[in-house]
């Protein structure tokens, strides 16, 4: 959850002219569209390399966030016309505030099944029914592309990683094909749900596609989960993990 709201607040600056409003300046050329452009790549360059700064990305994306919408604010103020930008934050604010509440009950769930052990006991399954190495390489990858479309491809690939991580301990080479395998399958999944990935949410959120057509990518994202899978199965030994 953390690593997803930095994100969604980074993007309320860049669509604030998406709005119907026809007192809205057109920047594209001005010096503070300019400059909001370089303030956006500069921080998302520091996302980036997050891994090795070990700075967390959501200081400077909110950090630009609140300058760029300075800069809006103050450019529309100069030409007399503040209350348009206001009307701008007020809207797309309620539009991530909307998303936020969607996504923090949808968490909520998640982690009331983990507090029953509902994962806990899904790892246990999976290693006593003596299942190959093969055959939990499918099955994790199945589970996380029909849960994808249900807790989100990032809940998924994070909930069906420490499943791995369990029942594949002590075999790196499993652990590694079937993370990718996972991910593979959580972004596949999540493509033909609005609750699956924070685009296709807020794709649904906008209202540019209704709910039911989300489900004619069921069968394109099915290829595009199997079809790498089919390819990494012959990579993973056909072998047993030691039961439990």
């Amino acid at each position: 959850m953390n690593k997803i709201l930095p994100i969604l607040i980074g993007l309320i600056p860049s669509i604030s002219f998406a709005t119907s409003d026809t007192s809205a300046l057109d920047l594209t050329n001005h010096w503070a569209g300019y400059l909001a452009v370089i303030l956006f790549v500069i921080a998302y360059a520091f996302v980036m390399l997050e891994e090795f700064t070990h700075f967390r990305k959501s200081k400077p994306v909110i950090l630009v966030a609140g300058v760029i919408w300075g800069i809006i604010g103050w450019v529309y103020a100069s030409k007399g016309i503040p209350h348009a930008a206001e009307a701008a934050l007020r809207h797309n604010f309620l539009e991530y505030a909307e998303l936020f509440l969607f996504l923090l009950v949808a968490m909520t769930y998640i982690e009331a099944m983990r507090e029953r052990l509902v994962f806990e006991k899904l790892k246990v399954w999976l290693i006593s029914k003596g299942f190959s190495y093969r055959q939990l390489f499918w099955l994790t990858g199945f589970i996380a592309f029909f849960m994808s479309p249900i807790a989100d491809n990032l809940t998924t690939a994070l909930v069906m990683g420490a499943v791995v991580l369990a029942v594949g301990a002590g075999n790196a080479r499993f652990i590694s094909i079937a993370f990718v395998n996972i991910v593979v399958a959580a972004n596949a999944g999540g493509a033909f749900s609005p609750f699956g990935d924070i685009t296709t949410l807020m794709v649904w959120q906008k209202g540019l596609v209704d709910f039911q057509q989300f489900f004619s990518l069921f069968l394109p994202s099915l290829v595009n989960f199997l079809i790498p899978a089919a390819i990494m199965h012959f990579a993973i030994k056909n072998e047993k993990p030691q039961a439990i």
